[in-house]
């Protein structure tokens, strides 16, 4: 009735208020690299936060991954930022309190991902590996290199504890499943994926293959029945995470698809393409729900370019209200899920990769240059319709939602169809 549509409007309106541009909070950039090998890329290919919002993982190039404390220290926020950007932890200062660390991997680092946090099996690896330490649940940052190696580090100590072998080629992308069961699954130049059980030595229990050119990407649902792989071809392909079996493949893209997410409750998958295009699809029917068309701002000085909006990648908010992507045309784009346009754009140039905090607030991206830039990004108090949305679909799919006794208009609702 009309409260509801009130209310509504009243909401739509409140985000429209949190859509200022992105700020830059802060710039780290790697010290200066110091003999070197000359072959080493400075690329920050990939970052990543633990999905407790602790810390914070850095491929910085020259094989170095930094971890560090989150939230950031004083000095590396600008003024005014302090009070916001800082948790309660702030005051947790006590001599026990974590230090940056600095992981020397001995390879180019391409992926990145953590565990969940907390993972109870992961005390019987630990225990395995370090039997004179007593039994803790411990943070596990996994790392994916040029040689085609996965290393597995203790991110509290800095100690490496697994070195996992198989694939022959770049490891390019890493997830975690976000159960906690300490399942991981890699993505390779090699056109493979791989699935390793890090409960069992990291034993390797299955190879995905089908896929003809490089695999780019690799999502897994926040509810850990389906896996998303981006490779360099047009089709993005979509696997049981029960069975590891091909479920189908998502046609539309006109050019190279390289990253893909899930929403936070699995009810949607996005995908990054070369084509200049993100399409939001619905992975349970495969139907495409929307495509959101990356233009450029500014004309090019010349049309040698071709490939100008290239997209690179492409992340949910937590709360899966908004998107973040990266494109070659230097902008960081923030979209609100129900728009065709961006409501917000920030200039970053040679950008790579973009995550966002846990906790919603940041966003993270990676360049070509080895930096990483911090960005304000929209806070915004979902509405209680959106949080009923996301709290159905997280054990719903959309067949069952169809299937449900409901009214049309609610069931377009909660499948996404309107907003």
């Amino acid at each position: 009735g009309r409260g509801s549509r009130a209310s509504a409007e009243r909401f739509s309106l409140d985000e429209e208020e949190h859509a200022e541009e992105p700020l830059l909070l802060a710039e780290l950039k790697p010290g200066r690299p110091h003999q070197f090998d000359w072959k080493s890329s400075c690329e920050t290919w990939s970052v990543a936060f633990s999905p407790d919002g602790s810390w914070f993982a850095w491929s910085q190039g020259h094989c170095i991954v930094k971890l560090i404390p989150w939230p950031l220290e004083e000095q590396f926020i600008p003024k005014g930022f302090e009070a916001k950007s800082r948790s309660s932890k702030s005051d947790s200062k006590g001599r026990g309190s974590p230090k940056e660390k600095t992981l020397d991997c001995g390879q180019i680092v391409w992926g990145l991902a953590f565990s969940p946090w907390p993972s109870p099996p992961s005390r019987k690896l630990w225990a395995r590996h370090h039997p004179q330490v007593p039994d803790v649940s411990c943070l596990i940052l996994a790392t994916g290199l040029n040689d085609g190696q996965i290393k597995i580090w203790e991110v509290q100590t800095g100690l490496l504890l697994l070195n996992l072998s198989g694939h022959q080629d770049v490891v390019r992308d890493l997830s975690f499943t976000p159960s906690g069961s300490l399942i991981l699954v890699s993505a390779s130049r090699d056109k493979t994926l791989r699935i390793w059980d890090l409960n069992k030595h990291g034993k390797q229990i299955q190879v995905l293959s089908g896929h003809l050119q490089w695999v780019y990407c690799c999502s897994i649902s926040p509810d850990c029945s389906m896996l998303c792989s981006a490779a360099g071809e047009k089709s993005v392909f979509l696997w049981s995470m029960r069975s590891y079996t091909l479920i189908r493949k998502l046609e539309g893209h006109q050019s190279s698809v390289v990253s893909c997410d899930f929403s936070p409750d699995s009810a949607l998958l996005v995908t990054a393409s070369y084509d200049t295009n993100v399409i939001m699809w619905d992975p349970y029917t495969g139907e495409r729900l929307r495509s959101l068309h990356h233009t450029q701002l500014d004309p090019p000085m010349d049309d040698s370019d071709v490939h100008i909006s290239s997209l690179r990648s492409v992340c949910f908010s937590p709360e899966g209200l908004y998107l973040a992507t990266v494109a070659d045309d230097r902008l960081l784009r923030i979209w609100a899920l129900e728009l065709k346009t961006p409501i917000a754009f920030a200039p970053m140039t040679n950008g790579l990769c973009c995550t966002f905090f846990p906790h919603g607030g940041v966003i993270a991206t990676g360049t070509r240059d080895g930096h990483v830039q911090f960005w304000t990004a929209p806070r915004v108090l979902s509405s209680l319709k959106h949080l009923c949305r996301k709290a159905l679909r997280s054990f719903l799919t959309t067949y069952q939602v169809l299937a449900l006794p409901i009214p049309k208009k609610m069931k377009e609702f909660l499948t996404y169809r309107t907003f």
